[in-house]
């Protein structure tokens, strides 16, 4: 049972984890945050980080390092908010740290807990979805966009003891819900950026922007099919998104001119209703930075070619996204009369 004189880390202080431990320690839980830069470190320790946006405003002071060897001791509660890409990493790095009782929680974008299971062991290893949204803003800075919730599960589906004591935790950063189908929870957020961030990154327009353009509008739905054939091969039950208004089954039953007219008019009324937010990751590429693809699309292309399902859709978001990190392509929607996309 985890209280307050447990040992807890944040590692990694992007938007996700800086408010993570922010909030963490304002509710008395004195975690420590690993940050991988020194400038970051030194405002956390000496100014605080500056918390902005829907959550309110605060200055909160941690206790923080720059780098996972320089942590104080072993661990309870492990909140790993890393870019995916860095997480299996992290995880290695993070052995010394566990107890046999350490409880690690994936906070990535994508699925990554099979893969930090074989690391650290599968029970030890819970899923997270993160459903609020918060952008970096400068040194320390951090605006809250979207308020959420998180959703955690054992990764096996299993009745887990755990959960209810991670849950009291984090519930004082966001409101948390347990999952009995974490893996169509993590696959379910997995959709929605394999088709809003990336399509975002393709485009590089805002959500209302993108969903007013019939041609994304397409793109999105073939996006999604390819994404829904994956799940069902992999028996994945795929869960509803926005508070269960969401639940792509019913989105996508039906066919003929009636049919496919609801599922744009949803997507008009969805974009509009959002319609300010913008890619976080097309930031990144903006600053010549790399993104997540591999972990979203191409973590669908992975797996259907693994269970025999074509996804050339996704594929081509893949190859174009990575032109775009490279500098070969730039980010325009002008990208949408790519030979690949010849039919939307």
């Amino acid at each position: 049972m985890l209280n307050k004189d447990s040992g807890i880390v944040v590692v990694g202080a992007g938007a996700i984890g800086s408010v993570t431990a922010s909030f963490l320690q304002l509710s008395g839980w004195n975690p420590e945050v690993v940050c991988k830069h020194q400038e970051i470190v030194d405002r956390a320790v000496n100014e605080g980080f500056h918390i902005t946006g829907v959550k309110g405003e605060h200055v909160v002071r941690l206790n923080a390092v720059k780098k996972i060897s320089d942590l104080s001791g072993k661990k309870d509660l492990l909140l790993l908010a890393t870019r995916a890409f860095d997480c299996l990493e992290a995880a290695y790095d993070l052995i010394p740290f566990l107890k046999p009782s350490s409880i690690l929680v994936s906070m990535q974008n994508g699925i990554c807990e099979d893969a930090l299971g074989e690391i650290l062991g599968r029970k030890r290893v819970m899923g997270c979805v993160v459903g609020w949204a918060a952008n970096n803003c400068g040194l320390g800075t951090v605006r809250v966009t979207l308020n959420g919730e998180f959703v955690i599960g054992n990764i096996d589906q299993k009745p887990d003891d755990n959960l209810q004591s991670v849950q009291r935790v984090i519930n004082t950063v966001a409101p948390t819900r347990i999952s009995e189908n974490i893996i169509g929870e993590l696959y379910s957020k997995l959709i929605i950026n394999s088709c809003i961030t990336s399509l975002g990154i393709i485009v590089g327009e805002d959500l209302g922007t993108m969903m007013a353009n019939i041609r994304v509008r397409r793109l999105f739905l073939i996006l999604l099919r390819e994404a829904m054939d994956v799940a069902d091969a992999m028996m994945i039950k795929v869960a509803p998104v926005l508070g269960g208004k969401l639940d792509y089954y019913r989105f996508l039953s039906g066919r003929g001119t009636i049919a496919e007219l609801k599922r744009h008019a949803v997507m008009r009324f969805l974009g509009f209703k959002y319609r300010g937010i913008r890619s976080s990751t097309l930031r990144l590429v903006e600053q010549s930075r790399k993104t997540e693809v591999d972990y979203l699309n191409g973590y669908i292309v992975d797996k259907g070619r693994m269970k025999g399902i074509d996804t050339p859709f996704n594929a081509a978001i893949v190859d174009m996204i990575k032109e775009i990190e490279e500098g070969k392509r730039k980010s325009t929607r002008d990208n949408l009369d790519d030979a690949r996309f010849h039919y939307i």
